[in-house]
């Protein structure tokens, strides 16, 4: 087992992915992007595979073609490319591509030419993003009408096959904002504009993970799970599916050490003892993704990590390398596992609490962790602190190894 690693239970995954598709009832695209959120694309994807997930869904090209390097030959999309992207490998690996313009569906044009799709092959699948209130990617209404003719026109001369049309919410998480019922009332628009264009597309899709749950109106073909996959709640308090956090960052005591009143530690001395304690020493820092504003200013009030059956507070600064939690007297011995977050199941906070302390989401915990820390994948809740060799780095995808 590493000095310091991420672990991951890939028996959450599945099961998370099982019980959002039971109760959406549609079919599910698994969002395996940066890195699987964080917790190992390749592996992610595989047990979302395993759970039912028909679909998976990744920001880049570079992600798409890793997924089919690492062997998923499965329904795959990819939305967000730029001019200087080449199409042309994702294409043949038969992943499902997106547009947002007549601009980009040129380049898709030109690119099924270079794959040996659309005249001279199968078609290309695409896909097109409507811009239904996000102001992100995706076509505006006034520029919709136009995408909508070219994708048809790419049709019928047999280029493409347009397989998906979708939007994005912006604010799902907060079901009574009124820009949802928004959202949606301009979708319905956007498709009843490629009906009438004579688009057929195999699936619509709008829900993100917390629409998944808390509007069934959004559900239409496919519901799109990012961070529910990995069992982080996109909606605190505001639905009853019980979800599984799959991810746990731990490391090994380094150090454990007494200090009288009035010392002061780490950086800038922001926090003195106010009494004589011991301290111990995390061996990560801000270089392996922990984020420095966990010190809350270095004072009261940081985030804890879990030593010795007891949550700890960090005091001081946090550094490139390591940093520093009050043991309030006790004396672990140096080794002892530290848990910064994980399931909650022994006590141990949660990337949500780091999210509230930290002021930022749940999403940034768990996709900016990684540096020098190793993964290691396990099976099952029961199995994250095992330490015999079925549960080793064997388990690792090729490529996964966090470095």
């Amino acid at each position: 087992m590493s000095r310091a690693e991420i672990v991951v239970d890939l028996a959450a995954i599945r099961r998370n992915v099982r019980a959002l598709r039971e109760r959406t009832g549609v079919a599910m695209m698994t969002v395996v992007k940066a890195d699987g959120y964080g917790h190992g694309m390749l592996a992610s994807a595989r047990a979302a595979r395993e759970a039912g997930s028909e679909w998976l869904g990744v920001a880049t090209i570079d992600e798409a073609l890793a997924l089919r390097a690492g062997g998923d030959s499965g329904r795959l999309l990819c939305w967000l490319t730029v001019p200087a992207d080449d199409l042309a490998p994702v294409l043949a690996a038969d992943v499902d591509v997106t547009a947002y313009t007549v601009e980009g569906l040129e380049r898709v044009a030109a690119a099924a030419v270079r794959a040996g799709r659309g005249a001279t092959g199968r078609p290309a699948r695409v896909q097109l993003k409507v811009d239904t209130g996000l102001s992100r990617g995706g076509a505006t209404a006034a520029q919709w009408p136009e995408v909508v003719a070219r994708a048809r026109a790419g049709e019928r001369d047999g280029t493409w096959r347009i397989t998906g049309i979708w939007s994005h919410f912006s604010t799902s998480e907060i079901p009574e904002d009124p820009a949802n019922a928004e959202q949606e009332a301009a979708f319905e628009e956007a498709l009843a504009v490629a009906a009438a264009a004579g688009l057929q597309p195999e699936v619509r899709h709008l829900a993100n993970s917390a629409a998944a749950l808390l509007r069934p109106s959004s559900r239409y073909d496919l519901v799109r799970c990012g961070l529910a996959s990995y069992g982080l709640d996109p909606a605190p308090g505001r639905h009853d599916l019980a979800l599984v956090p799959a991810m746990t960052v731990r490391a090994d005591l380094a150090l454990v050490k007494q200090i009288d009143a009035g010392a002061s530690v780490s950086y800038g001395h922001t926090w003195t003892a106010t009494a004589p304690t011991t301290l111990g020493l995390v061996p990560i820092g801000y270089a392996e993704g922990i984020s420095r504003h966990a010190a809350a200013g270095g004072g009261d009030g940081g985030a804890e990590v879990l030593v010795g059956k007891r949550r700890r507070p960090i005091r001081g600064a946090i550094c490139m390398d390591q940093f520093v939690v009050d043991l309030d007297g006790d004396t672990p011995p140096e080794g002892d596992e530290v848990l910064l977050w994980g399931p909650g199941t022994r006590g141990e906070p949660t990337a949500e609490d780091w999210a509230r302390v930290c002021d930022t989401i749940s999403y940034e915990i768990v996709t900016r962790v990684g540096g020098r820390l190793t993964r290691r994948y396990v099976d099952g809740v029961a199995d994250q602190h095992a330490h015999d060799d079925r549960h080793d780095d064997r388990h690792d995808a090729p490529g996964e190894r966090k470095r």
